[in-house]
């Protein structure tokens, strides 16, 4: 079996605990707009489909509410603005990232948050293992579309999707990877948990980011729907 060199991971949910942050600036869209605000539960659920669709879930009439432009204006401003307030990568994460760096892992991110906004948390926390990162743009299909996983093995100069696994905590993802021709691996620290995974077609689940490293030091066998 061939090697695992090529690692695309998801952003919110899978690098950085991004959860609060991105509650706080729904809730000051809603609440600079006299809409209800929601619990960080509810955010929880609506994230995973880029920041339109968080929106579109959290203001009532979604799209169709003649403020909600207005809404999403104010949520784009206030997270460019608060993305750093709380997030902070999960525990575990940089020391992986370094491993897997040392071992030859290229690596790149690929997110439904506005590209801005994935480069610039891109460069405040994984610049030193992480060059490559696609965010949401006119230019390009989002998740789960496999658009900008296509996009960032060609940058990361990949010809062989065998050799490339995708790395995500949502269904989005797992629609993505499936979308994409390359394997799945589905984290259990992120936004969503066991059941909802399995339920949606997780078939290789991990507790820790550790348990990434032997993907690149030996045949990629790994204890699945564990």
């Amino acid at each position: 079996m061939k090697m695992t060199d090529y690692f695309i991971f998801d952003l919110d949910g899978t690098l950085l605990d991004s959860l609060g942050d991105l509650a706080a600036s729904t809730n000051h869209a809603l609440r600079s707009c006299g809409m209800p605000e929601h619990s960080i539960d509810d955010i929880r659920r609506f994230v995973g489909n880029g920041v339109r669709t968080l929106m579109v879930r959290a203001v009532p009439g979604g799209d169709e509410n003649p403020r909600f432009e207005e809404a999403f204006s104010a949520f784009r401003e206030h997270y460019m603005e608060h993305c750093f307030d709380t997030t902070k990568p999960y525990e575990g994460i940089p020391e992986t990232l370094s491993r897997l760096k040392e071992r030859g892992v290229r690596m790149a991110i690929v997110s439904n948050k506005m590209q801005e906004a994935t480069e610039h948390l891109r460069q405040r926390f994984f610049s030193d293992y992480i060059n490559v990162a696609i965010g949401e743009s006119r230019k390009i299909k989002r998740k789960p579309a496999p658009d900008a996983v296509v996009e960032a093995l060609r940058l990361l100069g990949c010809n062989d999707r065998d050799r490339a696994v995708y790395i995500g905590d949502s269904d989005v993802d797992i629609e993505t990877a499936r979308a994409s021709g390359l394997r799945c691996i589905s984290v259990l620290w992120g936004f969503r948990n066991r059941r909802f995974l399995l339920d949606h077609g997780a078939d290789c689940l991990i507790d820790t980011p550790a348990e990434l490293i032997p993907f690149c030091s030996m045949n990629t066998g790994i204890s699945q729907n564990r």
